[in-house]
């Protein structure tokens, strides 16, 4: 599918799609960044998506049970009929006035964001802004409580939906066994990673994982090591799909972006010296000299894998401000990276302003962690706190069997 809007696929969700056999996905050999990665910088760094923050893991021995609970709690629902549907199709925010907002006010309350006694209002007010707040924010849509097409497609979706999700997900949690001590976890459709030591969250970071075409491994396995300042070898996958036709547009594009070319005997070759119109390109390795603007940015995070994904900075924070934030190859970049690092590093002579020092320097330098952290990429779409706030997130690899769910649209991020 080339679109991957999050209003497609939450449409196509809403609809009814039927459930098909759950598959897993090829995964791609090649995970570097893509083209869009490396001709676009960004030098602000954007605020990740706003959400209830806790201490408690996301994944700890309370929340198969807390899941099952919530299993529970939406089969009841559905017994009673579900929840209705939202009517029309406009935007709905604060200040707005119609029927339409009298059934939002249904659908929420059917869902637990909105409490009974506020039902019958056409009137959008506080009080349903932050239920739309809540529910948004369940569905890892941005807090903005405005209802565009996003919102009304999540919302649609049909409670008996919802309740396969649960089961689904269940089975997933169920398998994910003791964790350990100290560890980190990614959860790769809530695209959020957690560093967590005795059963605490002791950080929290908005990660960038694959494109759906490109996606990111589930995976169990440790930290090797640590690259500041490292080298960036532009994947096999990348050449054909990006840097040729790129250079057949715009051949100053790997002098511009610091990407030197070496044939199989290792000698350095200039652009003019290769035909961008055959494959001949296919047959070099590029690498991007380290330094500000280099894919991986400054810092890399190496774990065992037979993927070849890794863990990294990026130069183009923005990204980490979009609720979006499937574009990758398959590797995963983690928003305020080197704090992720000096935890890692707990122990050693890195602290963080070592770490800063290091960065500064521009000297390539690796370094092993003293103990063994273990690194989990999980993959959960429904789920639920010990609070009793039930989570979903978009299936962007279509593993729950149903159509996906992702990008969400410019109108209601305010």
């Amino acid at each position: 599918m080339s679109d991957y809007s999050r209003r497609g696929f939450l449409s196509t969700l809403a609809l009814g799609a039927a459930a098909t056999a759950l598959t897993r996905p090829a995964v791609a050999q090649d995970y570097g960044l893509g083209q869009m990665e490396m001709k676009e910088r960004y030098d602000s760094v954007a605020s990740p998506i706003g959400q209830a923050m806790t201490s408690s893991p996301t994944f700890s021995a309370y929340t198969l049970q807390a899941t099952q609970n919530a299993l529970q709690k939406y089969s009841e629902i559905a017994a009673q009929g579900g929840w209705p549907q939202v009517s029309g199709n406009g935007r709905l925010q604060l200040g707005s006035r119609s029927a339409d907002v009298v059934s939002l006010r249904q659908r929420l309350i059917a869902s637990g964001d909105l409490a009974p006694s506020l039902s019958g209002s056409p009137v959008f007010d506080s009080y349903l802004d932050g239920a739309v707040k809540r529910f948004q924010s369940r569905h890892g849509i941005l807090s903005s409580g405005v209802v565009g097409d996003t919102s009304r497609a999540a919302l649609a979706i049909p409670i008996d939906v919802r309740i396969k999700q649960l089961q689904l997900n269940i089975v997933r949690l169920r398998s994910m066994g003791n964790l350990g001590n100290r560890y980190i976890m990614m959860n790769i459709p809530a695209t959020e990673l957690e560093a967590v030591n005795n059963g605490v969250v002791e950080q929290r970071h908005s990660t960038v994982i694959g494109k759906p075409d490109r996606p990111s491994p589930i995976l169990s396995t440790v930290v090797q090591n640590i690259n500041f300042n490292p080298y960036w070898t532009v994947p096999v996958s990348i050449i054909k799909k990006d840097l040729i036709p790129l250079m057949q547009k715009q051949p100053t594009y790997l002098a511009e972006h610091h990407i030197r070319i070496f044939n199989p005997q290792g000698q350095e070759l200039q652009p003019e010296q290769i035909n961008w119109n055959t494959d001949e390109a296919m047959r070099m390795r590029f690498r991007q000299d380290p330094g500000f603007g280099n894919s991986l940015g400054q810092v890399r995070i190496n774990i065992a894998n037979q993927y070849g994904v890794y863990m990294h900075d990026t130069p183009y924070k923005s990204v980490f401000g979009s609720d979006y934030r499937f574009d990758s190859s398959g590797c995963a970049r983690v928003q305020d990276v080197r704090e992720l690092v000096a935890w890692i590093l707990a122990g050693t002579e890195y602290t963080r302003d070592r770490i800063d020092e290091v960065i500064r320097s521009g000297s390539q330098t690796t370094v092993n962690p003293t103990a063994k952290v273990p690194v989990f990429w999980a993959y959960i779409t429904a789920w639920a706190t010990p609070e009793g706030l039930v989570e979903f997130r978009d299936d962007v690899y279509n593993k729950d069997g149903f159509a996906s769910l992702s990008v969400v649209t410019k109108e209601e991020q305010g």
